[in-house]
């Protein structure tokens, strides 16, 4: 007699909890954030009836100069919404040219997401929203209807470390299913960044899946580790649990990175189908990943046969103390008598290190050390990082 009272119950309740979630889902104004013109403008919309102002951020307006401890840096500039009479703010950018671009709104003076748009990134310890305008090369940046390579995030012992430490490794389509070896490219992030960084804020996979697919690119293994050798791995997915990111953690550039290097290439070559030669290997990275990936290829100058240094820091500081450090006019000599067959510079006109990149390229001068220069728009910025993987890529292992 309960169970026959019971059940009836169970199914007003299950109705009414449906009832409930439509109206969530279907009962508030539907807006679309942001919404991509065919003219390439693109309107953000935000409700907030009772603010009193709501402006925008991001990457596709003007930037603007911020002082920090690091130098001067550009930053996005901002953009006021107009008020509508239901509620919602809107804005239409300018036309713009196609790209990835990420952006936040501030209401009230409170930086916050979206709400209408799923599509999110951290970078550091921040979230903004991305959308994409096509038409260029926002195109590499997008999923087309490609033949997809496989993205894994894998854990390996560091001895070097003593530790379990994670990296995500991308292999080209096809990988599981054939018996090739391929070439390895090791892709290393900069400071605050994870093993996260590369394929959510630089669009690795959909860059090389687009690429292969375009006969561009040689299909390679795509490697990034975790640059940071006091984490396991990025923030909320270690032991460690869920906290705040920070920029600058326990042995940043200190050479300790450097020196343990060596246990992530022996993990991917024991554990992948790689081709273990030094003309199969290319190491590049932006900003501190790239500070790595110049002292990694000169501690150990017969290993790579491609170098890339996306908007590189150079020299480290004056206090630190690190056989990785020493001789180093001494050991990029002997990378350059060993040989190599590229070294690849990248940086941005309004770069804060355009000027200490500029005068490493002196100093390669100096040595007869031959490098290819590329000079861009913009600052350090993610804008130039995808550009920069989308240039050397296609030079790599021909």
């Amino acid at each position: 007699m309960v169970f026959k009272k019971v059940i009836p119950m169970l199914l007003m309740l299950i109705n009414g909890l449906g009832i409930f979630a439509q109206q969530s889902l279907w009962g508030g104004p539907q807006i679309v954030s942001p919404e991509v013109h065919d003219n390439h403008t693109v309107t953000f919309r935000f409700q907030a009836p009772d603010a009193d102002t709501v402006m925008i951020t991001g990457d596709f307006l003007p930037t603007e100069k911020m002082n920090t401890q690091w130098g001067e840096f550009d930053v996005p500039g901002k953009a006021h919404l107009q008020k509508g009479d239901n509620g919602v703010w809107s804005f239409t950018s300018e036309p713009l040219e196609s790209d990835l671009y990420s952006y936040s709104f501030i209401v009230d003076g409170l930086y916050t997401t979206d709400p209408n748009n799923v599509y999110k990134i951290r970078d550091v310890a921040s979230v903004f929203d991305v959308f994409i305008v096509g038409g260029g090369k926002g195109d590499l940046y997008s999923v087309k209807d490609v033949p997809h390579g496989t993205v894994a995030r894998r854990w390996y012992y560091s001895p070097g470390n003593n530790m379990q430490r994670r990296v995500t490794i991308y292999t080209p389509p096809g990988y599981e299913n054939s018996r090739k070896k391929y070439p390895v490219l090791y892709l290393l992030h900069g400071m605050g960044g994870d093993e996260e960084a590369w394929i959510a804020l630089g669009r690795t996979s959909q860059i090389l899946d687009n690429l292969i697919a375009q006969g561009k690119v040689e299909p390679m293994i795509v490697v990034m580790p975790n640059g940071n050798v006091a984490q396991q791995a990025a923030p909320g997915e270690s032991p460690k649990g869920l906290y705040k990111p920070t920029m600058q953690l326990p042995h940043t550039m200190d050479g300790k990175y450097e020196e343990t290097f060596p246990d992530v290439i022996k993990f991917i070559e024991n554990n992948y189908r790689v081709k273990a030669k030094k003309e199969y290997r290319a190491i590049a990275g932006l900003s501190m990943g790239g500070f790595h990936s110049l002292h990694i290829s000169r501690y150990y100058p017969n290993t790579f046969d491609y170098i890339g240094l996306f908007s590189a820091a150079i020299l480290p500081d004056q206090k630190v103390e690190s056989v990785v450090y020493e001789n180093i006019d001494e050991t990029l000599k002997a990378q350059m008598d060993n040989g190599y067959e590229l070294y690849w510079i990248g940086i941005g006109k309004t770069d804060f290190l355009y000027k200490n990149v500029n005068d490493y390229c002196a100093k390669l001068d100096s040595m007869g050390m031959n490098y290819t220069y590329v000079e861009t728009e913009g600052g350090h910025t993610w804008t130039n990082w995808r550009v920069y993987l989308s240039t050397l890529a296609p030079l790599l292992f021909k």
